[in-house]
């Protein structure tokens, strides 16, 4: 008995979200997506604000990681990563005393991604930057399911979070998560192999649980 398998392929973004502001913002503020991106990066990231305002300019999104109290600056760009997107995320990160910088792009162009392990390696242990791309697959007719791929992120980002947490009380839910992604980070550290995507992150996740 053969048996009929579909072909994963890869959907164009813009076909997906036309807009990064009413479209991509809108969809990565809701509950069950912010979720997925907080999975990807190891945080829980809560107190969701669109459009915040910094001076003259806004932001796309604000928000909280639950564990630590501390800002979480995210700007989408639904294009390939530039000088203008590079300059804004400073900018709004220093405005809204973010502490954790998510910087989604279509593609990371490599200066760019060199540029924010540059940023990681030569600012302080209370920042860290996440270079991410956002990409989409679907199978034959299905509807596109979303991705996330960590392209540059702090070594030594899960580490400090488990150090800022030993002088934090936690509700049992903000345990049970620190605890996975303290194991997590251990099988990391033994397999010596840098994860780069949502599938790899699921695949560990089954195996921790």
């Amino acid at each position: 008995m053969s048996i009929s398998l579909g072909k994963l392929k890869e959907v164009n973004i813009r076909d997906v979200w036309q807009h990064e502001q009413y479209d991509f913002s809108k969809w990565l503020s809701l509950p069950e997506n912010i979720q997925e991106l907080s999975d990807t990066i190891g945080l829980s990231l809560t107190d969701v604000e669109t459009e915040k305002f910094v001076g003259g300019y806004r932001c796309d999104i604000i928000c909280k990681d639950e564990i630590t109290g501390k800002n979480v600056l995210i700007e989408n760009q639904l294009e390939p990563s530039n000088h203008d997107h590079l300059g804004k995320i400073i900018t709004y990160a220093s405005g809204l005393d973010a502490a954790v910088v998510v910087w989604i792009v279509q593609e990371a162009r490599e200066e760019h991604a060199s540029a924010i392990e540059w940023l990681n390696k030569h600012t302080g242990d209370d920042l860290a930057f996440f270079l991410i791309e956002i990409h989409a697959f679907s199978i034959g007719d299905s509807k596109p399911a979303p991705q996330f791929r960590i392209i540059q992120q702090p070594n030594e980002f899960a580490k400090m979070v488990k150090e800022i947490s030993k002088n934090t009380d936690l509700n049992e839910s903000q345990t049970y998560r620190l605890e996975f992604w303290n194991m997590f980070n251990n099988v990391i550290d033994e397999r010596d192999k840098p994860l780069t995507n949502t599938n790899h992150l699921q695949i560990i996740g089954i195996q921790l649980l």
